[in-house]
């Protein structure tokens, strides 16, 4: 699945940042990470599973963090701003090794504040396609975390002999994680970059069910050395 990311992703890790495929490739190893502890439910695995979680949440943040909500000490400099992330990254990663049993609590509060820059900057948009696979994205969360958390606590339980719903977790979760980085790079294009013309697209085709069924990712229609026409034509999506 990653490689397809990278292939869709393609013009906007060309013309906009190549952190795109940092994030892809550190989610393909979240998934080899995840099969090497759940096929052998060991300490080391367990901790190879969730400090990768943690990187792919660190390096989204460095790359998506809207510069609007950016602490003013940044000044808008998204590099300085990516500095800092390095070294909080590296003191989590040792601190994921203190108390391993508290780490996949601490990784589900990331949730929050991520819903709450989606909120953000759904409020902000004023293109349908992008608002509708919004609220998709926050729906499959939220489901997610009902599957995550009744898995949890619910799972040893007499009554409750379901244990299958650890693996709608990890569909669910992976789902949700790369809508919001779609809907955040095309936030991103769309408030720094507006020449580019970003546009929402659906692979393998445009329309019908295949924007429910397809991978969403963000196409620049206004790249060299269509540019200059693309400005004159005023082409991109726009937003408020």
């Amino acid at each position: 699945m990653p490689p397809l990311l990278m292939y869709l992703f393609r013009q906007y890790s060309k013309q906009v940042t190549k952190g795109a495929n940092l994030v892809f490739f550190l989610l393909f190893v979240v998934g080899v990470g995840s099969a090497y502890f759940h096929s052998t439910l060991s300490l080391m695995g367990q901790l190879i599973d969730e400090i990768a979680i943690l990187w792919v949440i660190m390096a989204a943040i460095a790359v998506w963090f809207p510069l609007r909500h950016m602490p003013k000490v940044f000044n808008g400099n998204r590099q300085m701003f990516q500095r800092v992330v390095i070294p909080i990254s590296i003191i989590s990663t040792a601190l994921c090794c203190v108390i391993p049993e508290i780490n996949a609590f601490v990784l589900m509060m990331f949730g929050a504040p991520v819903v709450c820059l989606l909120i953000a900057e759904y409020r902000r948009s004023r293109v349908w396609r992008v608002r509708s696979l919004a609220i998709r994205c926050a729906l499959i969360w939220l489901c997610a975390i009902v599957f995550w958390t009744n898995d949890k606590f619910l799972c040893k339980a007499v009554w409750y002999n379901f244990p299958y719903l650890h693996s709608g977790w990890h569909i669910m979760i992976f789902v949700s994680s790369y809508t919001a980085c779609v809907l955040f790079a095309y936030f991103q294009v769309t408030h720094e970059r507006p020449e580019l013309g970003a546009k929402l697209r659906y692979w393998p085709r445009e329309g019908g069910c295949w924007e429910f069924w397809g991978i969403p990712y963000v196409a620049l229609d206004c790249i060299e050395p269509e540019m200059m026409a693309c400005k004159e034509k005023g082409l991109g999506e726009k937003t408020v």
